[in-house]
């Protein structure tokens, strides 16, 4: 049966995107890029075609536009659309070669209307459209022969998992004066024992600052994402490279880093 999205209780992504978006400069976009060239194994994208599903912020857009790719975003949240818009009109204004457009990897008919690409990039977005596994297998129909896949989703980790769909369905459902109350307890929760290590070593926010250096992203932008991101799913490595192992993908790295990070994968389209 198709999900209802509209129904479902969603974080907004766009919001917290868009105020992202105020702390961007030109380190996090040589990031954002480095990320991309590191885990694709390439120098550049010229002559590539890429698919940015749930583009969010349009930060990864932007970064495979400037390493050479013709480059097609979408998302489900309108707000993430005009981040993205945003993007386009201060980097690649009017730009034929960056298409833009509001849109579910869980309808099919888009999917199919849109074709296949070079590059298929959904980096912890398919775990939160309700139904992750049909999310997955759309975007698996979108990798052009000898193309590839880069995803990222959720670990599974058990009760930690339960728990912590737990905390995101009530920051969702609390009033937003009142979501302070969830963010507060998760900051001390997952930034406190780092930041006094950074602290007594002589290096505070050391291990935040790190964050900012992986991918071009910012770390409170990344924590309001964490502890509302709904909705919410997980999987193992092993179930993921299952299922896409069945769908003629082959691995070509991943990380499994058996904690509640996302897994980062890259496959490639064999047949």
């Amino acid at each position: 049966m198709p999900v209802n999205e509209k129904a479902l209780p969603r974080f907004a992504f766009g919001a917290n995107w868009t105020r992202f978006l105020e702390s961007l400069n030109d380190a996090k976009i040589a990031t954002a890029e480095n990320s991309l060239k590191s885990w694709l194994n390439v120098s550049t994208l010229d002559g590539k075609t890429f698919l940015d599903i749930g583009s969010g912020s349009g930060l990864f857009s932007l970064a495979a536009r400037r390493l050479g790719a013709t480059v097609r975003s979408f998302d489900f949240d309108p707000n993430s659309v005009k981040c993205a818009v945003w993007l386009r009109e201060q980097y690649f204004k009017e730009d034929p070669r960056w298409i833009i457009e509001q849109g579910s990897v869980l309808d099919e008919a888009f999917m199919r209307s849109l074709g296949t690409f070079d590059v298929v990039y959904a980096w912890g977005v398919l775990h939160h459209t309700g139904a992750m596994w049909q999310a997955i297998a759309h975007a698996a129909n979108a990798v052009a022969s000898q193309g590839q896949l880069f995803i990222a989703i959720y670990n599974d980790q058990g009760w930690k998992s339960w728990v912590w769909k737990t905390i995101k369905r009530t920051y969702n459902f609390l009033p937003g004066p009142l979501r302070f109350l969830v963010v507060l307890p998760c900051l001390v929760l997952l930034k406190g024992l780092p930041f006094l290590q950074d602290l007594i070593l002589g290096h505070p926010f050391r291990s935040w600052k790190k964050q900012t250096e992986q991918r071009g992203m910012s770390p409170w932008s990344d924590l309001i994402d964490w502890v509302g991101g709904y909705p919410f799913e997980v999987a193992t490595a092993v179930e993921i490279l299952q299922f896409l192992s069945q769908r003629s993908l082959t691995p070509e790295r991943f990380s499994d880093y058996g904690s509640s990070a996302c897994n980062e994968f890259v496959f490639k389209r064999t047949a």
